[in-house]
């Protein structure tokens, strides 16, 4: 194939997955920590394993966690087990990519991730790919708020867009129609397929792409939906609606190549992840690290303000607002990257269980939360685990220095926090500790860091986040009244902006545009006033980019 006029880019593999407990693989592993720790003793050291008499005396006594043998009482192993895997499959890759690079040095390489599947580092996969590419499965329709999945999925794809820096990405597998592997096979509703795609594009994706094609005879995703179906024919429902997104693709063909410009960035790292899901606590359940940083992006997707969704271990520059959720682990340089960042002006907003432990799930002493103690001016003392069934109440100060006011509900995590440096905002009521401090900010340099105590509902953060964006002069990409359910997200060549007005919910929606020189790219009419939107409608409109406005008004 290397001179084959139709290769565009090679595709490795298909969704890399799994783990191996085999002697070679053991074998593996144990060279792979010989190589990190250098000697047992250092091994045990990070590992802890005094602790309920696990220590080793050598290599050959060490299993991998969940093998024949292993067990997962040794958190710091289980976390190098995943690394290890990570790294394993990283390895398998580059090797398949080393012979193409031999034949074919010119032609680009990709391979499909999942999504948000815990079992490798993405971030670390994406730098052996030219592009990087994923598959998109949502589950519509199985609630009353379907925007809710709307708001995840984006999340994802704003991931995907930051593991090259910004370069698009590919969506590689979506369906025209239903998924035989979910508990339903719900068929999506008119215009749920086009709205889906073109939301990828919005959020960075260069591509629209299908699993499957034709249908399969057999085999187990024989009645997974295809562009063709087993009556091969193109008088379908599914097959008009996959040939009307290829007509609009080929309206906004101009979107190509351009990027997504984001202020505001929130950190999701798969390492610190694995951090929460592998300890012994807070929780059985419901810990939910991805829950908590899309509950942080959900206003700024309602609202238009684009996002990064970043690694810890990335560049913080540009930003001018950076969220870091449940911040669990501290990778080495994190505490100190997150102080320069904040000390030359940033704002930084993280909240409860954030600097708990080191890279080897060792807690740091001295007082929670650890190296960010000095930047958040707060001693985290306690952290009260709430029932489902059980809530709190997070009270504004009279005066504060955000001026909100009003109580707001938390659920599952209050942390019991000692204000020490920090300018205390809110504090609880409705439990024993009842008047401590829930929301903190403190001055560091010439940056502000805020602490959230609590898990809360939507209506703290949506206040909350109104304050901060106000503040920071954080702009919607467009100037329109949307409802709920509704966003606007933009991509651009700092020439021409491309505005995509999404409506995720089953119902008609208007959106009010409060800007001229805006036109409709799919029918090529002037926009302004109400844009009227159908169920689950979409449409792509294009202005000249806010910079050269400003420019050409001089």
């Amino acid at each position: 194939y290397r001179s084959h006029p139709a290769l565009l880019i090679w595709h490795v593999f298909n969704e890399y997955s799994g783990d191996c407990h085999c002697e070679l693989c053991q074998a593996a592993f144990r060279d792979w920590l010989r190589a990190k720790f250098g000697s047992l003793d250092a091994l045990n050291a990070a590992y802890w394993t005094a602790f309920w008499g696990h220590t080793y005396t050598d290599w050959g006594q060490i299993q991998s966690p969940g093998g024949p043998y292993g067990e997962h009482a040794i958190i710091g192993l289980t976390l190098d087990w995943k690394r290890f895997v990570s790294d394993q499959t990283l390895a398998c890759m580059q090797t398949e990519i080393d012979v193409l690079r031999a034949v074919t040095p010119e032609v680009p390489i990709t391979t499909n991730f999942m999504g948000l599947y815990d079992g490798l580092d993405y971030w670390r996969h994406a730098e052996a790919l030219d592009v990087v590419s994923w598959d998109n499965y949502p589950s519509y329709h199985d609630r009353p708020d379907d925007w809710r999945q709307a708001v995840s999925v984006s999340f994802i794809h704003d991931i995907y867009r930051r593991m090259k820096q910004g370069k698009p990405f590919m969506l590689m597998e979506s369906t025209p129609s239903s998924c035989n592997w979910m508990s339903h096979m719900k068929l999506k509703r008119p215009g749920v397929h086009k709205l889906g795609s073109l939301q990828a594009v919005a959020h960075g994706s260069d591509t629209v792409q299908y699993f499957q094609w034709r249908a399969s005879r057999g085999g187990m995703e024989k009645f997974h939906g295809a562009v063709v179906a087993h009556d091969g024919t193109e008088h379908t429902r599914v097959f008009q609606d996959v040939a009307e997104v290829g007509r609009t693709l080929r309206q906004i063909v101009s979107v190509l190549g351009t990027s997504v410009r984001a202020e505001v960035a929130i950190v999701y790292d798969w390492q610190v992840r694995w951090g929460i899901d592998s300890a012994a606590g807070p929780r059985a359940q419901g810990r939910d690290y991805p829950g908590a940083c899309i509950g942080q992006y959900r206003p700024f997707w309602q609202w238009g303000i684009p996002v990064d969704v970043i690694n810890s271990l990335q560049s913080f520059e540009g930003y001018r607002l950076l969220i870091a959720p449940m911040l669990y682990m501290l990778r080495p340089g994190v505490a100190e990257r997150l102080e320069q960042f904040v000390a030359r002006g940033g704002t930084l907003v993280t909240t409860y269980w954030s600097g708990i432990t080191d890279e080897n799930d060792l807690c740091f002493l001295g007082g929670r939360p650890g190296p960010l103690r000095r930047l958040l001016g707060i001693w985290s003392e306690e952290l009260d685990v709430l029932y489902d069934d059980e809530s709190a109440t997070v009270r504004f100060l009279d005066d504060n220095l955000l001026g909100l006011s009003g109580e707001y509900t938390a659920h599952t995590f209050c942390d019991l926090i000692h204000a020490e440096t920090a300018q205390v905002l809110a504090v609880y009521d409705g439990q024993f500790y009842a008047g401590r401090p829930a929301l903190t900010v403190n001055g560091y340099g010439d940056g502000r860091a805020y602490y959230i105590a609590s898990r809360n509902a939507d209506d703290f953060t949506d206040a909350f986040y109104a304050v901060l964006v106000e503040h920071l002069g954080l702009r919607s990409v467009l100037d329109a009244d949307v409802d709920q359910g509704v966003t606007v997200q933009m991509r651009t060549d700092g020439e021409r902006d491309y505005l995509f007005l999404l409506n995720f919910t089953p119902t008609e929606q208007v959106a009010t545009i409060h800007e001229d020189g805006i036109a409709d790219m799919l029918t090529g009419e002037p926009v302004e006033g109400a844009v009227a939107l159908p169920p689950y409608g979409s449409t792509v409109l294009c202005r000249l980019s806010r910079t050269d406005a400003a420019r050409e008004g001089e």
